[in-house]
């Protein structure tokens, strides 16, 4: 195989026929990785202060790590299939989504150097993660795993349908009990759909609460909902999970059941 053909593969390609990812990529995600430790470390001003010449200095080598890599996917790209020529290819993979997160990757590896508190841009690199998992196991498992969902779609519908139901109630009672004695709090129904939403998801910050008996009981019964509230979607995934785990088990089996039979003809 010529360079540019490994390459392809490594880089493009991207996983063995298990389905686990090329040597090259696996680099690529370790790399990517300690970049986002060393960009949120980076955000502490007392390991920044003392060690930003070394911070920059790992950013710089990160960054010339992810501009490689994104030239050796250029120069790699007339490998991939299909017609068009070898700068047609590689221009249709610049503009395409795999090409813009790989060059925003780079341009956000290098800011630090031009834009000042690009800290949070680097959170961003966690998209060439998923740029890559596509190549992998993880791939086809979260394709199983959203087809699972999709068939219970219906009933997490009833479920989110109820809990805006009784996110609604709350927030009118509470508006009709207690709107004129916490205006701020409770002066509007929208004001009122804050308190409801945080209680019945049983996060209860306690900045916003009912002090009359009867704000109190609605507030009761919008958190004992909740909690069953929060049981059935739960219960509802849980099965969604556990169907498509099942369902590739089998087609595992069957797979190797027509192996087996293949070598025995």
């Amino acid at each position: 195989m010529t360079l540019r053909e490994r390459l392809h593969h490594q880089l493009h390609v991207g996983s063995w026929p298990n389905g686990k990812l090329t040597g090259l990529n696996i680099l690529v995600v370790w790399t990517i990785l300690a970049a986002l430790g060393v960009g949120i470390i980076a955000t502490e001003p007392i390991i920044r202060v003392p060690y930003q010449r070394e911070i920059l200095l790992a950013e710089f080598v990160f960054g010339m790590i992810f501009l490689i890599e994104y030239v050796a996917r250029v120069y790699a790209a007339p490998e991939r299939e299909g017609k068009g020529s070898d700068w047609g290819k590689r221009w249709r993979f610049m503009i395409s989504p795999i090409g813009l997160i790989d060059l925003l990757v780079v341009v956000v590896s290098l800011a630090p150097f031009f834009v000042a508190n690009a800290a949070v841009l680097r959170v961003i690199r966690l998209l060439r993660i998923v740029s890559i998992l596509k190549f992998s196991r993880f791939s086809a498992a979260m394709r199983e795993i959203a087809g699972a969902l999709k068939e219970r779609s219906y009933d997490l519908l009833v479920c989110a349908t109820l809990a805006f139901v009784l996110v609604l109630l709350g927030a009118a009672g509470l508006y009709w009990i207690e709107g004129s004695i916490q205006p701020k709090a409770f002066g509007s129904i929208p004001r009122a759909l804050w308190w409801a939403v945080i209680t019945l998801t049983t996060v209860g910050y306690g900045d916003v609460y009912p002090v009359t008996t009867a704000g109190r009981l609605i507030g009761m019964l919008v958190a004992i909902g909740g909690v069953l509230l929060v049981a059935l979607p739960t219960g509802i995934v849980a099965a969604a999970f556990s169907d498509a785990m099942q369902r590739r088990r089998e087609a595992m089996k069957r797979a190797l059941e027509e192996i087996e039979t293949k070598t025995d003809l």
